[in-house]
């Protein structure tokens, strides 16, 4: 490694405001199997086709119906 950089022509990251956040979320095994087997389907991971449908779900501001027993 060099002892000095030069950093005075660098950039902020443009994509730093984008980056992902890990969080903990609990799923029903049979939520996370039918997203393995679409995202296989697909050719994208599982989490990042989660993502985009939950994100989808946000911008379409989607309402959930739920139904109880």
């Amino acid at each position: 490694m060099r002892e000095h950089y030069d950093f005075t022509d660098s950039v902020p990251n443009p994509y730093a405001g984008k980056l992902k956040k890990q969080i903990t979320i609990r799923l029903d095994a049979e939520t996370i199997e039918y997203f393995k087997s679409m995202a296989d389907e697909k050719g994208v991971p599982y989490q990042s086709l989660i993502n985009l449908y939950l994100r989808d779900c946000a911008q379409t501001k989607k309402e959930l119906k739920l139904q109880w027993g």
